[in-house]
């Protein structure tokens, strides 16, 4: 019997990873080797496996630097309208293999690497995490980084460098407890620091009106110092920036304290100026009104706006005039995109400078900011939405709170609490277009948050349907999928991925059915594995694997997840003799440190695992594992190894989700209501190849009006009685028996996502679900069915949709000549 091939030499087989040429591979191990020795100076002589990583990174970076610098000085020259994406979140994960992928150097890497005796997939596990985001908005930011870069379009990530990322979750006995994410800990290969574009950022201060008009005084300045990192697009030479700025305090800080002579104390309180950008808020669609939040919101716009504006000023167009001085020719040259209303100070910080520094008439000024700038709308769930005491803008902002004064003047947009800035508004009135994120959210807003804005104007409304990078979730984490893929269709769907569509021309080959499940196999297996290694525990590979990762929020229900859990649980219970279909129960996601209710969730999943895991009667029929910080790294490894993508929110409650695209394009069957993207994998699939299940909105809206009652569910379904007896009487917290008596009495007496309300329909579907699963021929055509039509689902498409429709520019299939080709 031929002996497994090893991971290594499985990887080498992946055509879509770049043929490793022997000249690469020769030039790689010389400049790996030169970057080891000049790491390792003096007093060092052994290598750490850290060591490797970062002469792997610095290697890699070195391919970067080249096409960075020719993409930079090409868009100078070309001065093409610049696209601006301000996002306070961007969750970019490892970037490495990503870069190594993009750039078409993986298998030449992992040859060098393999050559000098190391394994490529262990210095890669090394790489921390940049968790700059909390979920969704700011994983979203970094797909779009990718897919701007790979459409060849001029664009700049800005948000914010924050020390601290996302926090570290561990649990213990059962509990989440955070920890601090020191991401940069061992420094960072990936950024490079820009003091020569160091600016200012005011605070405080008081408005004088003088005859030459407002002017701001007495301010606390605040230094904005910019970090780089290159974003490559997928092989086409094409290198764009994401600048996070970070905040330094000028050496003049509170220089009256030098003056009293406590020097010391002035040099400690420079900490107060720099815990702007120490720390991530760690909040997923929730508003916390904390002054240090509304100080991260203005540091970033205020150092991005100045930055837009010199880069707008310098710009070579035609090579006539030096320096542009009119401000006519802003709109047609820079789009700014507001991701959330987390950057929306852009609007009133656009007209500061507009009407007090550059002179500009306030209806002209007006004109080029909401010509300039558009805002995508995250969500409808109205703890989520941005609403500033004015008080506080009095104090942090004077100007500001002027200007939006006179913006609400000019817009009688001032409804609602007068003590309040509502930020969602301000976004809407200052911007040509305003989108939400999947079909169904976008119908929403239109017809409730902001039903009086489109009354006024429809024609500003837009849908702009999420999307995923096909590179990070297809070719980077699971290359074996991938392949098959490529082996059947070519490699074009890397950066056209409707060609997927193409697949369903091989529904029938037995072939390929075969392919698919091996693939799908060996990813469990690998996972197994993994698990195994991490938590102890043992899982059989044959089961279905059953995946719900994402933030832990009410709305996203869990609890309904949960249930079905005690249900499988107490039926493997009493008829321990019959048949069932195994399954192994994922679970991951943070909670929010101060949401006590998604605390207790965890706890109550935790405590479920600990008895159904320890159950001999159960075997391996069910297994249920809390997976420990999800975050970027760790989707990369569970996604692709799913069966079944749980994404079970209340309908009208999930404004896209993202997660379900990335499951949907690497081989897992969705159960889901019909919310948020769901409606269109749906449609783009058939609603037949999904597990669609539960009240569709109007059901909601009708339940609303009429009035949930839960007592109703409780009463009349035995096994919702038996699990909700169980959970309220301490069958899964014999110590506490009261434990759970928070979550018991929300879903009884005031569960806002109505819970009760689909989990008859969720547990019959899930029911289908086995049924399908026993039979693998027709569970993997689904499968394939569902690959086929993702194509969807990429975020080229969506980026090109914003390009031509919000942006006014067109995606670009020029390939920027290499650095080692001479230019024209």
């Amino acid at each position: 019997m031929a002996k497994p091939l090893s991971d290594h030499d499985r990887r080498k087989q992946i055509s879509v990873r770049g043929i490793a040429g022997l000249g690469d591979v020769v030039e790689i191990k010389k400049s790996f080797n030169r970057h080891l020795h000049f790491t390792l100076v003096k007093d060092r002589n052994v290598a750490t496996p850290r060591d490797y990583y970062f002469a792997l990174a610095h290697t890699v970076r070195d391919h970067l630097v080249g096409r960075w610098i020719r993409t930079q000085q090409y868009y100078y020259e070309k001065d093409p309208k610049r696209v601006y994406y301000l996002s306070l979140e961007f969750y970019m994960g490892r970037t490495l293999q990503n870069t190594m992928i993009n750039l078409g150097l993986q298998n030449a890497c992992d040859e060098a690497i393999y050559q000098l005796g190391l394994d490529l997939e262990e210095l890669e596990e090394i790489e921390e995490d940049a968790g700059l985001g909390n979920g969704g908005l700011g994983r979203l930011a970094a797909c779009f980084l990718d897919s701007l870069a790979t459409l060849g379009l001029a664009a700049y990530g800005y948000g914010i460098r924050y020390e601290f990322g996302i926090f570290n979750q561990k649990i213990s006995s059962g509990w989440q407890v955070e920890e601090a994410d020191d991401w940069l800990r061992y420094g960072n290969p990936w950024e490079k620091a820009r003091p020569e574009y160091m600016l200012p950022v005011h605070f405080y201060g008081r408005v004088e009106h003088t005859e030459e008009g407002p002017k701001w005084v007495d301010t606390q300045v605040v230094l904005a110092m910019p970090y780089d990192t290159p974003v490559p697009g997928y092989k086409n030479n094409t290198v764009n920036t994401m600048r996070l700025w970070s905040a330094k305090a000028p050496n003049d800080f509170q220089l009256q304290k030098f003056n009293v002579g406590d020097y010391i104390q002035a040099v400690l309180d420079r900490n107060l100026a720099e815990n702007i950008s120490r720390v991530l808020y760690p909040n997923d669609n929730f508003f916390e009104g904390k002054e240090l939040r509304l100080k991260q919101e203005y540091f970033v716009v205020a150092a991005t706006l100045q930055d837009i504006i010199r880069r707008f000023k310098s710009s070579k167009f035609g090579c006539r005039d030096p320096v542009r001085t009119s401000y006519e020719s802003f709109p047609d040259k820079v789009a700014i995109q507001l991701n959330d209303t987390h950057p929306a100070l852009a609007i009133p910080e656009l007209m500061r400078i507009l009407v007090d520094v550059e002179k500009v008439s306030w209806e002209k000024a007006w004109e080029i900011t909401s010509k300039t700038c558009a805002y995508t709308n995250h969500t409808v769930l109205p703890e989520a939405l941005e609403r500033w005491p004015v008080y506080m803008f009095e104090k942090l902002l004077p100007r500001h709170l002027e200007i939006i004064y006179e913006i609400n003047h000019h817009h009688n947009s001032s409804e609602g609490d007068p003590k309040r800035i509502n930020m969602a508004h301000l976004c809407v009135v200052g911007s040509h277009a305003v989108n939400g994120v999947a079909r169904i959210h976008s119908e929403i807003v239109k017809s409730t948050v902001f039903k009086d804005f489109h009354d006024v104007e429809p024609e500003k409304f837009q849908n702009k349907t999420n999307g995923i990078t096909p590179r990070r979730w297809l070719l980077l984490c699971n290359p074996g999928l991938a392949d098959i893929i490529a082996e059947k269709i070519g490699e074009e769907f890397m950066t056209d991925l409707f060609q997927l569509k193409k697949l369903l021309d091989y529904i029938d080959n037995e072939v390929f059915i075969r392919d698919v499940a091996k693939v799908k196999q060996e990813n469990k297996q690998k996972l197994a594995a993994y698990l195994e290694k991490e938590y102890k525990v043992k899982i059989n590979p044959e089961s279905i694997f059953d995946i719900q990762v994402k933030r832990i929020h009410e709305y996203k229900r869990q609890l309904l997840n949960c249930l079905h859990i005690i249900t499988y649980y107490n039926r493997i219970k009493k008829e321990p003799n019959k048949k069932f279909v195994p399954r192994t129960i994922m679970i991951g996601g943070k909670a929010a440190p101060g949401y006590h209710m998604a605390k207790m969730i965890i706890k109550l999943i935790t405590s479920v695992a600990a008895v159904v895991n320890n159950d001999p009667v159960v075997g391996d029929r069910l297994k249920v594992i809390f997976l420990e910080n999800y975050r970027v790294s760790l989707a990369e490894k569970v996604i692709p190894a799913a069966d079944l993508s749980e994404q079970i929110s209340t309908a009208g409650t999930e404004a896209s989700g993202t997660g379900n695209m990335k499951f949907m394009l690497n081989g897992a069957l969705t159960i889901g209501t019909m919310d948020g993207a769901n409606v269109e994998m749906a449609e783009e699939a058939g609603e037949e190849n999904l597990f669609i299940f539960g009240m569709r909105v109007d059901d909601v809206e009708a339940m609303d009006r009429k009035g949930y009652n839960a007592q109703e569910y409780y009463d009349r379904l035995p096994e919702l009685r038996q699990v909700m007896d169980q959970i309220r009487t301490g069958f899964f917290s014999p110590q506490k028996p009261e434990l759970f008596k928070d979550i018991v009495n929300m879903l009884m007496n005031h569960d806002r996502f109505k819970v009760f309300a689909d989990y008859e329909a969720y547990i019959s579907c899930q029911e289908k679900v086995n049924e399908l699963y026993k039979n693998p021929k027709e569970w993997t055509k689904k499968v394939i069915r569902n690959i086929a039509a993702s194509g969807k689902f990429s975020s080229d498409r969506t980026i090109s949709e914003y390009a031509r429709e919000i942006w006014g520019v067109e995606p670009s299939a020029v390939k920027i000549p290499p650095p080692n080709e001479p230019r024209d």
